[in-house]
């Protein structure tokens, strides 16, 4: 059993033994390539405990899967065995009449030392088997972390895929009347709770981005109208320059291994690609166009950026090797495309295409191939990949509407979600999964 270490958590996960886990068991399988996935009906039981922790912890559970569009939990009154005792193989008759095809049950327990103690079994109902189980250490205001983290484990067992619930949104967060906006950067867990403010409003924040160590995120301000980029430790809230910028729209985005940032900077009417390296702060060019060259985006693997760059008369993505050599035109469609973000996975690259007068969010495949809209509207922008490379979060403002709202949608384009912020939100920027 691999151990995830938590910053500031002090959880602390174990295997369960597993008593009624027979050496072959009928994996429930999902083939998430497809589109209009079916969703897997699953039976999500109340977590034991004293009080309502259970309930709620089996709760956060329920959705997260359910949020994925791969999950179909069962109403409760559609239950017909009350579990009493987790540790006991459950009557898979009555799962099997009500067609859960998988059936979740655990419990909660107060340690001696005021700490949680949740634990949960996942079981093939129709192969009458367990299909994992795991037990978790946490202190108490922490449960619906432990809730995503089981609603991972839950996930990646069944899909054989890594789950995204147990990660982070930075976003800037829009509040006040349209023609005097406070923008503050915040963050929030994936799924809109949580929320909590990381800067106070004063000055205008955009564009932040996650760093691979997950702790730390630069963004661009104005403070006194001069843009500057930040870097910001979200757990201590200490904050250092990392430069000033004039012209500068974007903030820059990482390199996988954190040392480096890419970015783009303005000089006399065209816009280059350059990298910074944060211990240094020394700067080397990467392009030399009188073009735009803006909004660049490491590959996973560190030795290619995409850009977008209206060289060739608009905006077009743009793929090249870290160096700065083979720069290449990968786009080719109708209208022009932006932002483009590379997939954890590596396989796809997002983007938001413009054309018609509506606004789209894409993706295609590295070499250009593969290109689809998986929605558009009036106007949608800023994708981000969750860290599986499954799911993409943006944010749309409706035409007449007052301000933006975050969504997220799967690669199949059928699950488009709206998320729940305090205020009017742009610019999310997912985080890795924690650790």
């Amino acid at each position: 059993m691999k151990m995830r270490s938590l910053v500031r958590l002090m959880l602390v996960m174990g295997g369960l033994m597993a008593s009624y886990i027979s050496p072959a068991y009928a994996l429930v399988e999902i083939n998430i390539n497809k589109g209009n996935v079916q969703p897997l009906p699953i039976a999500i039981t109340d977590f034991i405990s004293n009080g309502d922790l259970g309930a709620q912890i089996s709760a956060v559970v329920a959705a997260d899967l359910k949020r994925s569009g791969l999950f179909a939990p069962i109403d409760k009154a559609a239950f017909i065995e009350k579990i009493t005792n987790p540790d006991a193989a459950p009557q898979f008759a009555s799962w099997k009449s009500i067609n859960a095809q998988a059936l979740v049950t655990g419990r909660v327990t107060q340690q001696p030392d005021g700490r949680l103690r949740a634990e949960f079994r996942l079981w093939d109902s129709f192969a009458g088997t367990q299909m994992t189980g795991q037990q978790f250490y946490t202190q108490p205001e922490n449960w619906r972390r432990v809730a995503h983290i089981i609603a991972d484990a839950i996930y990646e067992k069944i899909t054989g895929e890594k789950g995204y619930f147990d990660t982070r949104v930075v976003f800037v967060s829009e509040s006040g009347p349209k023609t005097a906006r406070k923008n503050q950067l915040a963050i929030m867990d994936q799924d809109g709770f949580n929320t909590r403010m990381l800067t106070d409003g004063s000055d205008l924040v955009l564009t932040p981005r996650f760093s691979p160590n997950k702790q730390e995120v630069t963004y661009m301000s104005f403070a006194n109208q001069q843009p500057r980029v930040y870097l910001l430790n979200i757990a201590t809230g200490q904050r250092e320059v990392v430069g000033n910028f004039p012209g500068m729209t974007f903030a820059p985005r990482f390199s996988p291994d954190g040392q480096r940032v890419v970015l783009s900077l303005q000089q006399e009417g065209n816009a280059n690609i350059y990298t910074m390296d944060l211990r240094s702060r020394t700067t080397t060019r990467l392009t030399s166009t009188a073009a735009i060259d803006t909004s660049p985006s490491y590959s996973p693997d560190g030795t290619q950026i995409a850009f977008e760059s209206d060289r060739g008369g608009k905006q077009q993505i743009y793929v090249m090797n870290a160096d700065g050599s083979n720069q290449h035109r990968i786009s080719f469609g109708d209208g022009s495309y932006s932002t483009p973000v590379w997939s954890p996975r590596g396989d796809l690259i997002a983007y938001t295409k413009q054309s018609g007068g509506t606004f789209g969010i894409g993706v295609m495949k590295t070499d250009g191939s593969g290109d689809r809209l998986l929605t558009s509207g009036f106007h949608n922008e800023g994708p981000t990949w969750a860290p599986n490379g499954r799911v993409i979060m943006f944010f749309r403002e409706p035409a007449g509407s007052s301000g933006p709202q975050l969504y997220s949608i799967d690669l199949t384009g059928y699950n488009e979600q709206k998320i729940k912020t305090p205020s009017f939100a742009s610019d999310p920027a997912w985080s890795p999964l924690m650790e």
